[in-house]
């Protein structure tokens, strides 16, 4: 009974002091690790596309880009 708890905790303590997951997110493999952050950021950097979309924020600008007097010269 001692002895399965000290492996429990034992156990228990390597697990948590452990970085990361449990359950590696990346291949081991380097080309293939490489393509999975690349895609993975491309969709992080498409984020901020689909935000201004939703909001009507990449529609284009009516005003003129320089200033203008409106009164008579």
């Amino acid at each position: 009974m001692l002895y399965k708890f000290l492996v429990a905790v034992l156990l228990g303590i390597t697990v948590m002091s452990s970085t990361g997951c449990l359950i590696p997110m990346y291949s081991g493999d380097t080309g293939r690790r490489d393509k999975q952050l690349i895609y993975n950021s491309e969709n992080f950097r498409l984020i901020h596309d689909e935000w201004e979309r939703l909001w009507l924020l990449d529609q284009p600008s009516h005003m003129t880009p320089y200033r203008t007097h409106g009164g008579i010269i």
